[in-house]
């Protein structure tokens, strides 16, 4: 790893930390949607076949197992039936469509360049499996969402913020990127076995998306009207942190977030994941951070600054 990579590293901590957020008052409750919120979620209708069309497209029951292409092509094709997905939320300004938006921009401007590069990973299999793994576990939350089926705790959060019409964009924004990052990631990591000689390819894809997190910004004030930057500038600049350390909710991996970079310490979560001995204090110490991460942004939301 070059010298620089703590300072890109450290960097990070302003995409990803957008990841640490999650609204407490909905975890206890756990509960999915009724039936008669599939077709909307504080934006139009959506009509029966594009609910239809995003179940299908959500389905990672089949085409994405090794016999049926190689993991670039089976990234590709996951790529763009999540385009899809993305294209109809955002139509309707469905709120479940707010971790879409940035996640396909990132994936468009950032991501896919890298994969499609041979020359840009030291392990270029591995990258490609790692970004597949990723984006079918939010795949397959979608599906549930719009099939009744449950969601895993921090999807179920997610969704059943974005109904709550009387939250910011931001808030439920934030709740999205919170799972697909706190949790998934490490998860992903785990799921395909990386090592610590991983770590240069790892930080490459998040290097990546890091330098576009402006695109996600932009995009989401310009499409659904919330304003991510007070939580850039929390992470990056540290505004806000008094109210948060004040209000009691900063706890031990929280804080230990903020200490060593958020793409470290979810690359060795991920590590750390498969060790057995080690595992289930692992998955305890994760469900805390994203738990807890909720309580910050809630302190900020109350501040106005969500």
């Amino acid at each position: 790893m070059s010298s620089q990579r703590p300072v890109r590293s450290r960097s990070l901590v302003l995409v990803f930390a957008t990841v640490f957020l999650v609204d407490v008052a909905a975890l206890a409750g756990g509960g999915r949607a009724a039936a008669s919120e599939l077709d909307t979620a504080c934006g139009t209708v959506l009509s029966a076949a594009e609910v239809t069309e995003i179940v299908d497209l959500s389905d990672t029951s089949t085409d994405y197992d090794e016999s049926s292409g190689s993991s670039l092509d089976r990234l590709e094709r996951a790529v763009e039936r999540h385009r899809r997905i993305t294209e109809i939320l955002v139509a309707h300004r469905d709120r479940r469509g707010l971790l879409a938006l940035g996640l396909d921009a990132v994936e468009q401007a950032a991501v896919m360049p890298l994969q499609r590069d041979p020359a840009a990973f030291d392990d270029p299999e591995w990258a490609h499996r790692i970004s597949l793994d990723l984006l079918l576990r939010f795949l397959r939350n979608v599906h549930a969402e719009f099939t009744g089926a449950p969601s895993e705790p921090q999807w179920n959060h997610y969704f059943r913020l974005a109904h709550r019409c009387e939250l910011s964009p931001a808030r439920v924004a934030m709740a999205g990127y919170n799972a697909h990052l706190s949790a998934d990631l490490s998860h992903a990591v785990a799921a395909t076995r990386a090592t610590a000689a991983h770590a240069p390819d790892h930080f490459r894809i998040v290097d990546a998306i890091a330098s576009h997190g402006p695109l996600i910004v932009d995009l989401t004030r310009e499409l659904y009207g919330g304003d991510l930057g007070p939580l850039w500038r929390f992470y990056f600049l540290g505004e806000g942190l008094d109210a948060v350390l004040g209000a009691g909710v900063a706890t031990g991996p929280l804080l230990r977030l903020a200490d060593l970079g958020a793409n470290v310490v979810i690359f060795g979560n991920g590590l750390a994941l498969q060790d057995p001995a080690a595992e289930p204090a692992v998955r305890a110490e994760m469900d805390v951070l994203w738990r807890s991460a909720d309580a910050a942004f809630e302190v900020l939301a109350a501040n106005g600054a969500l």
